[in-house]
Parts: structure tokens; C-alpha cells; sequence
């Protein structure tokens, strides 16, 4: 299973997704899961991928908050949450998310 974050360089959010991600992975007994964190510099690098605004979170090339629309330029993403719009989702957002993907 391959777990990546892609994501662009002026986003603000990446630090803190990737932080989320990995205590959601921690918190579902997969705490030495490897986080392959992928820099979107163009759009050719978007071709081929569930890139949909950044951060986006795949596990096997399939973001996992289908929700959102492929993106077809390098921007940011905006999650909702319990707590209304955010630029991360939640760690149990994510932590729902993998459980969904078979993690």
C-alpha cells in the first residue's frame, strides 16, 4: 500500500497535513507506514494522478476524499470539517478515510 501527499510548494497547509496523516496512521497501528510526500511543480506533473488541490492524500494513487474535483492547476485545497472550511481535513477525518480504504 503507498500512501502519498501531494501537494505544492506555497501551500500553507502541507506541514500540518502531513503531521495529521501520520498521527491518523499512528492511531491505526500503522505508525511506521513510509508517507511518500510528492512537490506538484507543474501541471504536467498532475497528469496521471488524483491530485485535487493541495494537500491531497492518496493511498495506491486514489485520493482519499474522492469529494473533490481534479484539479487543473496548482492550488490549494479546501476540506470541510466538523468545525466548517479548513485547508487540512481532521485526524479523524483521515483516520475514517483509510479505515474506509482498507487500512
Amino acid at each position: 500500500m503507498k500512501i502519498e501527499l501531494l501537494h505544492i510548494s506555497d501551500c500553507p497547509n502541507t506541514d500540518e497535513a502531513d503531521r495529521r496523516l501520520g498521527a491518523a496512521l499512528t492511531a491505526l497501528g500503522h505508525g511506521g507506514a513510509a508517507i511518500h510526500m510528492w512537490l506538484m511543480e507543474s501541471s504536467e506533473d498532475m497528469i496521471g494522478t488524483a491530485f485535487a488541490g493541495s494537500p491531497t492524500i492518496t493511498v495506491d494513487g486514489t485520493d482519499i476524499f474522492p469529494g473533490g474535483a481534479a484539479a487543473n492547476d496548482l492550488t490549494c485545497r479546501i476540506c470541510r470539517t466538523p468545525r466548517g472550511l479548513a485547508g487540512v481535513p481532521t485526524i479523524d477525518q483521515i483516520k475514517e478515510a483509510l479505515t474506509n480504504r482498507g487500512l
